[in-house]
């Protein structure tokens, strides 16, 4: 009989502390852990451009490509100050990075001619090769990771970014 009490007693617990874990999991905030999923996201891309310049001779990190693409972009007229201001990292680190770009001959760094105070970042010649080879393997990449997304689920989403990124600006401006 005290058996049966036991095993009794022990389900009814163990219902209990499901419920109570259900009622947990229920209540909780269901923005708690979104940072995760972020955090998870980065990494899986940056493993699998990095993956993608081994692979292929590449010899960039991350931070390096996305400054070198920025000064791809920009032309003629990219400065060291706008490419500081535009990928979201310090000075003192793009400076570093630009520098190494440098070293590498991938870049140049001059005056600008009628402003002495900034920087002119111009792409070599063995920088714009390097710039054509990486491309189509971005490209491919960039391809894949829209694989069996909508174009709408896709607006959808950047939106959800920029309106994250919105609330936690907005957030620091009002402290």
């Amino acid at each position: 009989m005290h058996f049966f009490i036991i095993v009794a007693l022990t389900t009814l617990f163990y219902i209990f502390c499901l419920l109570l874990r259900t009622t947990t999991i229920l209540s909780m905030d269901t923005t708690e852990g979104f940072g995760v999923y972020l955090d998870r996201t980065l990494k899986k891309v940056q493993h699998t451009f990095l993956r993608t310049f081994i692979e292929n001779d590449i010899d960039l990190t991350i931070e390096q490509w996305v400054i070198l693409r920025r000064v791809h972009l920009l032309g003629p007229d990219a400065s060291q100050a706008e490419i500081s201001n535009t990928n979201f990292r310090n000075r003192a680190t793009t400076s570093r990075v630009i520098r190494g770009l440098c070293k590498k001959g991938l870049l140049e760094k001059t005056r600008f001619g009628n402003d002495q105070k900034r920087y002119r970042l111009l792409m070599t010649d063995a920088g714009k090769n390097l710039m054509n080879k990486v491309m189509p393997l971005i490209k491919d990449i960039r391809k894949m990771s829209i694989k069996d997304i909508s174009d709408y689920e896709f607006d959808i989403f950047l939106k959800v970014l920029d309106q994250i990124w919105e609330n936690y600006d907005q957030y620091e401006a009002n402290r």
